[in-house]
């Protein structure tokens, strides 16, 4: 397989496509709701996903495509080549304020994830990674990550989340949000991925995420030493909704060990 190849081609996919996000800037986005009043939806959400889906099956016909918008394939396992496109990560972000949301894109090779790019649009900041050959933020090198303690730790979470999910006792996150040096909320998941993999926060943790959502983080956070499962120490499943806890190195032994061992995720 030539990675190499899909990796040029994935990268200037997202670029073409930032380009398009930023030019919808000065247009009337067409807005609407999905599971719930606050889930939204617009026209670039889907116009994007079909842009990228469109370039795939040109290039690449026999690869399979998981996107949130639903454009893609119907998967039931994850054999061969799957493409996991998040084409707005942050929609929310996106209608109010034009920036905190990202392009999120995993490419996987039965179930083991070899490609992962991250591209703050309004920033020009595109996040990538081919497996074993480092990570890099643009054209710059992105270090490893060090080991660091709870008390020592920004941890990034949704409270929102953690409240709505009736069958989690929030109560048991308290501790954590205690002895931690401070918490953060993005409202997107693939950046705040993103900032684990930098070490500009220390871990992330939430309760529901779809797989696209955490397909192409997962990759970087892996590649520059962090470790990533479900908030019962699991691998992720890439099928269906999950769990997330992604970290440093130790950290993420630490949190679960001291704080989630007794949470039914």
């Amino acid at each position: 397989m030539n990675w190499e190849a899909i990796y040029t081609d994935a990268k200037q996919w997202v670029k073409e496509a930032g380009e398009r996000i930023r030019f919808s800037f000065q247009q009337t986005l067409t807005i609407r709701t999905k599971s719930n009043p606050n889930d939204l939806v617009t026209n670039m959400d889907q116009e994007i996903e079909q842009f990228f889906i469109g370039k795939i099956r040109e290039a690449y016909p026999e690869h399979k495509i998981m996107g949130e918008e639903g454009f893609g394939d119907q998967l039931a396992d994850l054999n061969g080549i799957v493409w996991m496109i998040d084409p707005i990560d942050g929609t929310m972000n996106f209608v109010h304020q034009q920036r905190n949301f990202a392009i999120s894109l995993g490419v996987y090779e039965n179930g083991s994830g070899k490609i992962g790019i991250i591209y703050d649009v309004v920033h020009d900041e595109m996040y990538h990674t081919v497996r074993g050959h480092g990570a890099y933020l643009n054209a710059q090198s992105i270090p490893p990550l060090k080991e660091r303690t709870i008390k020592e730790s920004i941890i990034a979470l949704n409270a929102t989340w953690l409240m709505e999910n009736k069958r989690i006792n929030h109560q048991l996150i308290l501790p954590l949000v205690r002895d931690a040096r401070g918490t953060r909320s993005y409202g997107t998941a693939a950046l705040e991925m993103v900032y684990v993999a930098t070490g500009r926060v220390d871990a992330y943790l939430s309760t529901r995420l779809s797989p696209w959502d955490f397909a192409a983080g997962a990759i970087l956070v892996e590649e520059l030493g962090g470790v990533v499962t479900n908030l019962r120490g699991e691998k992720l499943n890439l099928l269906s909704k999950d769990s997330l806890l992604a970290a440093k190195p130790g950290l993420h032994q630490a949190i679960l060990k001291d704080y989630l061992k007794s949470g039914k995720w």
